[in-house]
């Protein structure tokens, strides 16, 4: 192993008629005197001085309010909201529907709030949206603020599967406005008349967002992408992102310029349990996300990667093993992931039953994953980084992780005899080395023998956030 240390008020219009303007006078007057706001304090940064922080953003407040069933977060060092809801002082998450008028179709093929990005109100989008994240926020929130945005893509080719229809009705639009067009033109013009939209509303969210919580942690849920979906479970299988992602995901940088946290995707599906494609899958996301956070990173130091991930298999309640949170929470955190999220539905309290299964889970599993892996980070941070760093490894593809098991920082079958290298990510800046005599990272060689090259790469994460 070598390593290198490195409120909407709810869904208001569901029918393709388009109200922006009623939609905000609604707003305006059902909004409740009492501000939600109060609920949310300004708190310090909920990364303090974790070295890898686990975010739960799962709403489970029915666990202890309906059923008494407390869930031992705090225990474990899991970082979550006091009420656990989607949103509060550490955590929030804003959805299409409770964030502006977001414009999409719906399931039922309705155009909501114009239904393509071109054909909303920006306008209106951003005033409703403004008074929705007041509501909850305070100026001074310094935790994830995550927008989930799902129901098309910014990208034109990435809208496929149930995403065409924004192909179709962009293609249609044209038509309609320049009938002599030939096809050819029309697709043209309506990817650029797409394209150009979608950028908008995305771009003008999170500069909202930046403006209304300049220490918050913006970003949309989701990316960047990797589409590596294809051949898992086959024969064959790399777990490399699709061709041409790099590209397409540097086409990106307007969004990486207001983004201040990347939020890649790394759920797993059922079908990879205890697969080492699994491993595979969630490398390259987060590497990739890792890439884009270093190479667009509006300042000199990298944006904060934070994977969202589930304490169940995608579609299920079926909990993740220990060797599936290797998988997910140990590759990222082997990579030089910030922290992850771990997100999941209301069905995980849905009765006193799942909360029992819940809590257990959590004080077995779990925690004792999270608690063992936090020690590793933070032991490594502190005796080979002089906390100034975060470890990761220099080849991101040796597939070791962190020992688990080792707690006062000597390895439990490695010995490191070298000299550290350190540098910056600002700009390259090589640190002097450090020497080192014994370590808690472990490997072994594909010969069976033993050496270990260590590289330490500060991370600042934009400063607030420290290890």
């Amino acid at each position: 192993m070598t390593l290198i240390c490195v409120c909407f008020i709810g869904m208001l219009l569901r029918s393709s008629i388009y109200h922006p303007f009623l939609t905000l006078a609604l707003s305006i007057i059902l909004s409740p005197s009492n501000s939600v706001q109060n609920m949310v304090e300004g708190v310090e940064s909920v990364i303090g001085r974790r070295g890898f922080s686990v975010i739960w953003n799962i709403p489970t407040s029915w666990c202890k309010h309906r059923y008494g069933v407390s869930l031992p977060l705090r225990q474990f060092n899991i970082i979550h909201n006091s009420k656990q809801r989607f949103q509060g002082q550490n955590m929030s998450i804003f959805y299409q529907r409770r964030l502006g008028l977001y414009p999409y179709i719906n399931r039922q093929g309705s155009k909501v709030n114009g239904g393509l990005p071109q054909l909303g109100s920006l306008n209106a989008h951003l005033s409703l949206a403004e008074m929705q994240i007041s509501d909850v926020l305070r100026k001074t929130f310094r935790g994830l603020a995550v927008l989930d945005w799902e129901a098309w893509q910014p990208v034109w080719m990435w809208n496929f599967g149930t995403g065409i229809v924004y192909r179709k009705f962009s293609k249609k639009l044209v038509r309609w406005k320049h009938p002599d067009m030939s096809e050819e033109e029309v697709k043209s013009e309506a990817k650029a008349e797409f394209e150009l939209a979608a950028r908008t509303f995305m771009e003008e969210t999170l500069r909202l967002g930046v403006r209304l919580c300049p220490e918050g942690l913006w970003g949309f849920y989701g990316f960047p992408s990797c589409y590596n979906n294809h051949g898992q479970g086959q024969s064959g299988y790399t777990g490399q992102c699709h061709n041409g992602t790099e590209i397409l995901n540097d086409n990106l940088a307007f969004l990486w310029q207001h983004t201040t946290a990347l939020y890649p995707s790394i759920y797993l599906w059922r079908k990879l349990a205890g697969h080492t494609h699994a491993q595979l899958m969630v490398r390259h996301r987060v590497l990739e996300a890792l890439r884009v956070a270093s190479q667009h990173s509006p300042g000199t130091e990298a944006l904060p990667v934070f994977p969202y991930t589930r304490v169940a298999f995608t579609h299920t309640l079926a909990f993740l093993n220990r060797t599936d949170l290797e998988h997910t929470l140990g590759e990222s955190a082997a990579l030089g992931a910030t922290g992850v999220v771990l997100w999941g539905e209301l069905s995980f309290a849905k009765s006193k039953r799942q909360c029992v299964l819940l809590r257990d889970y959590i004080s077995s599993v779990l925690g004792e994953y999270v608690s063992s892996l936090q020690i590793g980070v933070r032991n490594c941070s502190k005796r080979m980084c002089s906390a100034q760093g975060r470890c990761a490894r220099r080849d991101p593809h040796s597939g070791s992780h962190w020992r688990s098991e080792v707690v006062d920082g000597v390895a439990e079958h490695l010995t490191v005899r070298e000299c550290v290298r350190c540098r910056s990510l600002i700009e390259s800046t090589e640190w002097s080395s450090i020497s080192v005599r014994s370590r808690s990272l472990t490997r072994t060689n594909a010969g069976g023998g033993e050496g270990v090259d260590f590289m330490i790469t500060p991370t600042t994460d934009r400063q607030r956030i420290k290890t």
